[in-house]
């Protein structure tokens, strides 16, 4: 077993006592990977993660067990084949995690197939349950320094990735090919694309917008928002500009906006603070600018395994922040038919605050027109 996943398991049995947890059920997915460094094939075929506070051990299909194993090697299989079914390995296992007794307070993973779930809830007796906010998702959500040098060296790719992009714009280039162009980064890095928005003008005005054929001109809005995945850590940023001469005077007084909102959650955004009061500091600023409908969804979401994960920035989130949590602050105005500005950066909150992983400015560009 290796000492990360040591460290997790023992960090995690201390927030179990802490929370009266007697068992936490893992399916396939983020949850299980940041634990056990395992992220088995996921189907139908019922696989589980089983931790107790005297053992640990995996639910395991027998077809998929070999490729796993190299991925855990030292945490325990309990394997089950096709033609025998998960019951008497589930069952096995329960009873060498000591997990037979009636009442016990158990913690499921949200994320996994509710079949796997009831699977589990129907082998207990009596079992109150709930979900990992307060144990894997608690401790997911406090990253370490190695997360937070992945996560830094992931961001910084992504840099690389938006200048490429930006220097890449010129009149008929379509959004696509912009994409193309931050995705073919990634790749000759040793990264693997998450996501990725291009949208020129009044494309912009969706914050959600489908990357497509549309065409560059003169004279208009520059919005990408893009993420990469580097050694397992992934990266969010958004950055506008305009592409011309002469900037729309709406086009900069909104920038302007956006980055006072951005600014203000930053400056709220320390340990102890509520996550929904940070995303009233953004939101403040941009109802006070009259664009309050414009602001179309939260201010951020936690990134680590996954790209969206606690803690969220958001009105209806009010859980406190933490030393050791990473988060995007990406507060945005939205105009229909014009173009919409979102300025984003993924932070890290040490116990003085803030400190932002991308290097690259969030300065509107202005971009000159090439043929």
């Amino acid at each position: 077993m290796t000492d990360i996943v040591e460290n997790r398991l023992s960090r995690l049995r201390t927030c179990m006592v802490e929370t009266n947890t007697d068992l936490v059920a893992l399916g396939p997915g983020s949850h299980m990977q940041w634990l056990l460094g395992l992220n088995p094939h996921g189907d139908e075929r019922p696989v589980m993660a089983i931790v107790t506070a005297s053992h640990v051990g995996v639910l395991m299909p027998l077809l998929n067990a070999e490729a796993s194993r190299a991925q855990c090697a030292d945490v325990p299989f309990y394997e089950w084949s096709d033609a025998d079914g998960p019951l008497g390995a589930l069952t096995q296992l329960l009873s060498e995690a000591n997990a037979t007794g009636s009442g016990l307070n158990i913690v499921l993973d949200e994320m996994m197939r509710t079949d796997f779930s009831f699977l589990l809830l129907d082998q207990l007796d009596a079992p109150t349950h709930r979900f990992t906010l307060d144990t894997v998702g608690l401790l997911r959500a406090q990253k370490d320094d190695g997360e937070r040098q992945l996560l830094k060296d992931s961001a910084l790719l992504n840099d690389a990735a938006f200048e490429r992009a930006f220097d890449a714009l010129c009149t008929g280039i379509t959004e696509l090919e912009v994409r193309d162009i931050i995705v073919e980064h990634y790749l000759s890095n040793g990264a693997e694309p998450a996501f990725c928005i291009v949208a020129f003008g009044k494309n912009g005005a969706y914050p959600h917008h489908h990357t497509s054929a549309a065409t560059l001109q003169p004279e208009m809005a520059v919005l990408i928002d893009a993420g990469c995945r580097l050694r397992g850590y992934p990266s969010d940023m958004t950055r506008c500009g305009w592409y011309g001469d002469t900037p729309d005077p709406r086009f900069t007084e909104i920038g302007s906006i956006v980055e006072q909102a951005v600014q203000s959650a930053e400056t709220a955004a320390v340990p102890g603070a509520l996550c929904s009061d940070v995303d009233r500091a953004a939101r403040g600023v941009i109802e006070a600018a009259g664009y309050g409908p414009e602001f179309l969804h939260r201010t951020g979401h936690g990134l680590g395994v996954d790209v969206h994960e606690p803690p969220y920035i958001a009105a209806n989130y009010p859980e406190p922040l933490r030393a050791g949590n990473v988060f995007s602050i990406e507060p945005g105005i939205y105009l229909n038919e014009e173009f919409g500005i979102r300025l984003e950066d993924v932070a890290f909150l040490d116990a003085d605050g803030v400190a932002i992983l991308s290097d690259m400015p969030r300065t509107l560009r202005m971009l000159p027109v090439k043929s």
